[in-house]
């Protein structure tokens, strides 16, 4: 497995991805229309040349998908049961057509789960910054992972 198992994570440790990625028009476009949200600021360059932005702004949920997918294959590639729930979701800057993103996740707390004694339940922190180093989103997370099996830790 690619992923990490609960036992491999580490409170407080910063994983720093190397996959990256630059955002393309094309990107919006599709993930904006394919989604039905028809939202000006996402989609028509000379409307967004009047808000605040000046010009045309990715839309959020994109990022929020891109940010919780670069680190899959870092952390939890065949490792996780699922996803528990997304909080404290946090855009302080825009994305632009053309920014080039890069993730870190940071480990925030593991336990075992009561339920479940084949797994536990790890919190994480991911950041994305801009090749500018600009903070453009942050997520927490909680994520129930496999514990390491037997036959894998002899």
């Amino acid at each position: 497995m690619a992923g990490l198992y609960f036992e491999e994570f580490v409170v407080s440790e910063i994983h720093r991805h190397a996959v990256t990625r630059t955002v393309t028009e094309t990107d919006n476009l599709l993930f904006t229309t394919l989604t039905m949200n028809p939202q000006p600021l996402h989609l028509d360059e000379e409307f967004a040349k009047g808000s605040m932005f000046g010009t045309r702004i990715v839309n959020s949920v994109f990022t929020l998908g891109l940010v919780a997918g670069i680190h899959v294959n870092d952390l939890t590639l065949g490792t996780t049961v699922g996803n528990l729930g997304f909080e404290d979701v946090q855009f302080p800057k825009p994305v632009l057509i053309g920014d080039t993103l890069r993730v870190e996740s940071e480990v925030l707390d593991v336990r075992e789960s009561k339920s479940r004694p084949d797994t536990g339940i790890v919190k994480l922190e991911h950041r994305a910054l801009n090749q500018r180093d600009e903070l453009v989103c942050r997520l927490r997370r909680a994520a129930l992972m496999k514990r390491r099996p037997a036959e894998v830790s002899a």
